[in-house]
């Protein structure tokens, strides 16, 4: 189903001549080609969303950096390419939502840091923002 949107909307920006929406697309579905030939069979919905997921922190981190350098520029170009890829991603959790869920698997008896952490990324896969849930598990595990 993602892939199939993808592949329709990487049509319609070859219509409309979106360089921003071809660059970004063009980029996923050679990321995606290249985990199925790795892993040598099709990929499942969630396999095409950790992908996409990869992709949107690569940009968020590529955002930070150029912030950072003062290259407002290509921080713009950037942020453009990743509000592409995220509407392939699942709603994102609030903080609320995410405590919740640490807060359950801790309550099952968990308190290192390694396991829970393993345990909530694995049950809101893409859901919420890594760093956040980091945060959240430090907290509630401390």
């Amino acid at each position: 189903m993602i892939l199939e949107q993808i592949d329709q909307d990487f049509k319609q920006a070859l219509r409309e001549k979106n360089e921003i929406a071809l660059s970004s697309l063009r980029n996923l579905k050679s990321e995606i080609k290249n985990v199925e030939i790795d892993k040598q069979k099709p990929l499942t919905e969630d396999e095409v969303l950790t992908v996409v997921s990869k992709k949107v922190k690569q940009h968020k981190d590529s955002i930070e950096s150029f912030t950072s350098g003062g290259r407002t520029d290509l921080v713009d170009h950037e942020q453009k390419q990743m509000e592409i890829l995220q509407k392939y991603m699942p709603k994102q959790m609030d903080e609320t939502e995410v405590r919740s869920v640490v807060k359950e698997v801790v309550a099952l008896g968990g308190k290192e840091f390694g396991k829970v952490m393993k345990e909530v990324m694995g049950r809101l896969k893409g859901k919420a923002d890594g760093g956040i849930v980091s945060k959240i598990v430090k907290e509630e595990t401390a």
